[in-house]
């Protein structure tokens, strides 16, 4: 009977042990999940930090979008019709010139001595020719002897244009007005037929070339306006007008090319240089414009968080505090850094832009604008 109570108050004790223990663990689990609760409930009310705007109605422009290049309205590589050694250089690079002016003189060798042989031989044929017709009309040398003269003649004169024409292919003309290049020989180079001089590039007007999508055609007329801007002259935009639309599409990217021309009267710009071209379609619309850092891009829907102010929740002496709210937006056209909004968002709201990420619906935050994100239409690469 002894042995037995002693078991039995064993098993009393080592019960009351695990009993112990077992309320122990629990209880420290369901007083961490009380506090976790608790820190995550102040947490949540914590007032968070974030960047705003004002909504604004802003004027919108309806815009096609594209990217072109610059070219020249007239533009050519130079380069010799004939071989020969360059004898004279008669420009500087980078130098204006006129239609017509002279670049360069190739050796002229021998032709010169020609050409006074084949005149002389012209005016010797001239000589024998009038003193025949003379001689024909008084009947003392016959038609056939005439027309061997005329021949002769005309044969002579071939002879001394073409000579003239050799000798004036030796030299080099600028074909229009417009701005050398780099000049790419020397004196007493021998030059091949075909190669390059120099460039000579119409830099006044210009052409951009650039591609749209078919469906732009309905919205494509000769005069629209287009506006370009070229990361070379940042804050500058350079207008134009469309000139020329292409008679087909290509098959391949179902795309039409355009051209518009560019005036260049301060010969700011060259030919090559890259555009970012803006058409202008239709007339000015007005919109609600927000940052596009504003908006959080989800499969379900865009949303932005608005702004209320919350008197309640603010202390005395601390800045306003504001209560947010995940509203639903419809987006339309974007410009630079900026979307217009269609709804969901008035003017005058107050619009989170940066710090969306610490929020929830319903969350405290205060407002320091210190630091916002670009909001430009044309925005332009920093300058290193």
């Amino acid at each position: 009977m002894k042995l037995a109570g002693k078991t039995a108050k064993r098993m009393i004790v080592m019960l009351a042990a695990v009993g112990l223990i077992f309320g122990c663990v629990f209880g420290f689990g369901a007083f961490k999940a009380i506090m976790i609760a608790h820190f995550l409930a102040g947490f949540a009310n914590q007032v968070q930090t974030v960047a705003t705007v004002t909504a604004e109605t802003s004027s919108w422009q309806p815009q096609l979008q594209s990217v072109g290049s610059v070219v020249a309205v007239n533009g050519a590589s130079l380069s010799a019709e004939v071989a020969g050694i360059v004898d004279t250089i008669d420009f500087e690079s980078g130098k204006d010139v006129q239609k017509g002016d002279l670049l360069v003189t190739l050796r002229p060798n021998n032709d010169p001595a020609l050409l006074a042989q084949l005149q002389a031989t012209q005016r010797l044929d001239e000589i024998t020719y009038a003193r025949d017709q003379k001689q024909f009309a008084a009947n003392a040398v016959s038609q056939a002897q005439l027309d061997t003269d005329r021949a002769n003649l005309q044969a002579a004169q071939a002879q001394v244009q073409a000579q003239q024409a050799l000798i004036a292919e030796k030299q080099i003309r600028a074909p229009f007005a417009g701005r050398l290049g780099i000049r790419q020989v020397d004196p007493g180079q021998y030059l091949p037929v075909g190669t390059a001089i120099v460039t000579l590039e119409q830099l006044n007007p210009l052409y951009v070339d650039f591609y749209l999508p078919q469906q732009a055609l309905s919205n494509l007329q000769i005069g629209r306006d287009v506006r370009l801007i070229i990361d070379a002259f940042p804050g500058q935009s350079f207008p134009a007008k469309i000139s020329a639309i292409d008679a087909t599409v290509d098959s391949a990217t179902r795309s039409i090319q355009v051209r518009a021309t560019l005036p260049n009267d301060n010969l700011l710009l060259r030919p090559g240089m890259f555009a970012s071209v803006q058409v202008s379609t239709g007339n000015e619309v007005s919109h609600i414009t927000l940052p596009q850092a504003a908006i959080s891009y989800n499969p379900y829907g865009d949303t932005v968080y608005a702004l209320t102010l919350d008197t309640a929740a603010r202390k005395p002496g601390t800045p306003p505090v504001y209560v947010a709210h995940s509203v639903f937006v419809t987006l339309g056209d974007t410009r630079g850094d900026q979307v217009a909004v269609l709804t969901g968002v008035k003017q005058g709201d107050l619009v989170v832009t940066a710090g969306q990420l610490k929020l929830r619906n319903g969350s405290l935050v205060s407002v320091d604008n210190t630091v916002q994100p670009s909001n430009s239409p044309n925005p332009n690469p920093p300058n290193e």
